[in-house]
């Protein structure tokens, strides 16, 4: 229920940082029923919640406090509650027994109307690619995951970013872990939406490709990303003013790992005795003593052969 109400309020333009800002307040229904029942029992309204994981917890509490109720023989009544943040429960608001308490009547003012089938159908056909649509073509077109569809398609920048991002580098999968682990973090450490952002398919490109070729380190590439999204510069602009390339010159690394390995023969040793991973923490003492100007797995590629050469 939770995803659905995300994808309804992302295509409406609100996010969660809406909520939380007051610009929207949600309210839940809840009732249960025991399995094999057909009807539902007496419901409850929740309201004062501000944002999806309170929507979330409030609705999760209330299904486990009507459970309790009626399982020790009680009676859920038909009420408004509120949500309490702080201490995560619902607390009774005000009772509403009947249909009438909910003020359920006709509106006078309201004329009756009618609409043809062919008037509908017009108006359907000028309705953007709905969120459900969208992620069926995303999956058929560029072989992405649920998982990875469902994040994109909650808000519809996002799924331009993507789009716009794979017809310029070609790897869906490699874009969609950015977009949905890097890029969202920037939206979410910053509390704002991606339309807030300066970052342009043809920059978030430019720098998957530099990551992916060597020319930066993933985590500098994690770095520069928070400054494209603000600057909107792009990365080979960035990579020439601080000089962040990282280093291709084999003596160079060489000469480093030889230093390395001088400095750790007890790691050199675990790794001739068969515990390769330790090779890690060398490769990260190499990065270090180069700035993180330098290739990991090339790093990693000249220790394990120097290592055996040995």
């Amino acid at each position: 229920y939770l995803n659905t109400l995300k994808l309804i309020l992302s295509y409406l333009g609100v996010s969660d940082c809406d909520m939380e800002k007051g610009s929207l307040r949600c309210d839940a229904n809840v009732s249960i029923r025991p399995v094999g029942q057909e009807t539902f029992g007496t419901k409850t309204e929740l309201k004062n919640m501000n944002s999806f994981s309170a929507v979330k917890r409030a609705i999760e509490h209330e299904v486990t406090r009507q459970e309790r109720l009626i399982l020790s023989g009680g009676k859920v009544t038909q009420e408004t509650l509120l949500w309490d943040e702080a201490r995560s429960v619902t607390v009774p608001m005000r009772s509403k027994e009947e249909a009438h308490d909910y003020r359920y009547f006709p509106e006078p003012d309201l004329v009756p109307f009618t609409l043809k089938g062919e008037e509908i159908e017009a108006v359907r056909q000028t309705l953007p690619e709905g969120p459900f649509a969208k992620l069926a073509r995303l999956k058929k077109e560029h072989g992405i995951t649920d998982y990875d569809g469902t994040i994109l398609v909650q808000d519809p920048a996002l799924a331009d970013l993507f789009e716009g991002t794979v017809g310029i580098y070609p790897e869906a999968k490699k874009v969609c872990n950015w977009i949905n682990v890097q890029v969202m973090k920037e939206v979410n450490d910053r509390k704002c939406s991606l339309r807030d952002l300066a970052l342009t398919p043809e920059n978030l490109a430019g720098l998957i490709r530099k990551v992916e070729e060597g020319v930066i380190s993933n985590l500098v590439g994690k770095e520069l990303l928070s400054e494209i999204v603000v600057s909107g510069k792009s990365v080979a602009a960035l990579i020439e003013e601080r000089g962040l390339a990282q280093t291709s010159d084999e003596g160079a690394l060489e000469s480093v790992v030889d230093e390395v390995l001088a400095a750790n023969p007890g790691v050199v040793e675990q790794i001739r005795s068969g515990k390769t991973s330790a090779a890690g923490f060398l490769v990260g003492q190499a990065m270090k003593k180069m700035g993180g100007k330098a290739h990991p797995k090339k790093l990693n590629e000249i220790i394990q052969r120097k290592v055996s050469n040995a």
